[in-house]
């Protein structure tokens, strides 16, 4: 194989795919990019058992010919002489690369040892068409939801349901819940998926304007093209939470806050939890106001907060980075807060756009009781 192509677009596309790259694996190939030079272009393409990301660039093919080179030390080498045409041949053992007067050696596998994952047998009536702006505002604010762990590895996956001309969105982690919802362009009819939270994330950063781009997904797996960039994803089997079992009905509670005070005396707050186990931000709702009190090592936080109340008075405990990463995604000035009791979830909304909703699990303490 010996190509040359201008350093940038090789550094721009090898960054790009090796977020698809395998980080400590017992399968070296897996933390890999493979590199295929054929016919005028280069196919660069990741793959760590989960999601796949293929990227073609334009280039100058010498001699045909695939490698495969570890992600991280190529994308983090080649982001280093972007500023130079490159030109890369291989061997049995490595490959080649040499830019203006210098040269460097990096060792190889065989890409016949790269795993094949795509999305092409996808049937093609399986998609629904969106906007990206849509679709990149719809991760941006339910995404985060998801479960970092394993304990329970569909959480880690955010539920995707395309219906009705919508595309509705659901994550979860066992301690707060995120839901949002867009429009659709165009489908082939109702959807039910499951996709991993990382996948979504890092189809998100690839969306830049307002193309409308189609997703196609079986049972299995989901595949989308953005320009010359295909992520594919293995999707999650098993049976998601439903919401409309988790979210309350009816409100004994409703206090309407001015979002960017509420903000500011969380964040405020943070700073002195910041390190403690359940970030604890307590808040005393009563007499038109919101008393937030936080308590550690470090100090003490009271201030108060001018609300609009409707109902009864409540003392409620909750994770303050919870609280204060479901109302940033909010974007209206004033946001709307509806408890039922200290011990029962609450949700955080805007007043007028009711498209995403985000519910709290409070954490229980002897001053949570009213």
């Amino acid at each position: 194989m010996k190509f040359v192509c201008e350093g940038m677009v090789l550094s721009e596309a090898a960054f790009i795919v090796s977020k698809a790259c395998a980080v400590r694996t017992m399968t070296p190939v897996l933390e890999c990019i493979k590199i295929e030079a054929k016919n005028d272009g280069l196919i660069l393409t990741a793959y760590d058992g989960e999601i796949s990301i293929e990227k073609k660039i334009k280039a100058e093919v010498l001699e045909e010919g695939e490698i495969c080179v570890n992600g991280k030390f190529f994308s983090d080498f080649v982001g280093k002489i972007s500023f130079a045409e490159v030109v890369v041949a291989s061997d049995e053992k490595g490959i080649l690369i040499r830019y203006g007067e210098s040269e460097s050696y990096m060792q190889s596998l065989s890409a016949s040892d790269f795993p094949v994952f795509d999305g092409s047998s996808i049937p093609e009536n399986n998609y629904f068409e969106i906007k990206e702006n849509d679709l990149k505002e719809l991760v941006a604010k339910v995404a985060f939801c998801c479960a970092a762990d394993e304990s329970r590895p569909i959480l880690k996956g955010c539920l995707l349901e395309a219906k009705e001309g919508k595309l509705y969105a659901t994550a979860l982690d066992g301690f707060r819940m995120a839901c949002g919802y867009t429009e659709t362009s165009t489908g082939s009819g109702d959807m039910k998926i499951v996709c991993p939270a990382r996948t979504l994330t890092e189809i998100a950063r690839m969306l830049e304007g307002d193309e409308t781009i189609k997703i196609y997904a079986d049972k299995n797996r989901l595949s989308v093209a953005v320009k010359d960039t295909v992520v594919t994803s293995r999707l999650y089997a098993g049976e998601f939470v439903r919401k409309e079992n988790i979210f309350p009905v009816d409100f004994a509670t409703k206090a309407l806050v001015k979002k960017a005070e509420l903000t500011e005396s969380v964040e405020r707050a943070s700073v002195l939890i910041r390190g403690d186990k359940n970030n604890l931000v307590l808040f005393d709702i009563k007499n038109g106001k919101i008393v937030i009190t936080a308590n550690s090592d470090m100090g003490k936080l009271e201030e108060t907060v001018a609300a609009e109340l409707e109902g009864k008075e409540l003392k409620i405990a909750m994770n303050g980075k919870f609280l204060s990463d479901a109302v940033k995604a909010l974007n209206e000035e004033n946001i709307l807060l509806s408890f039922n009791s200290p011990v029962s979830p609450f949700t955080v909304e805007n007043v007028e756009d009711k498209r995403f909703q985000y519910l709290v699990l409070p954490v229980r303490t002897s001053n949570s009781a009213q």
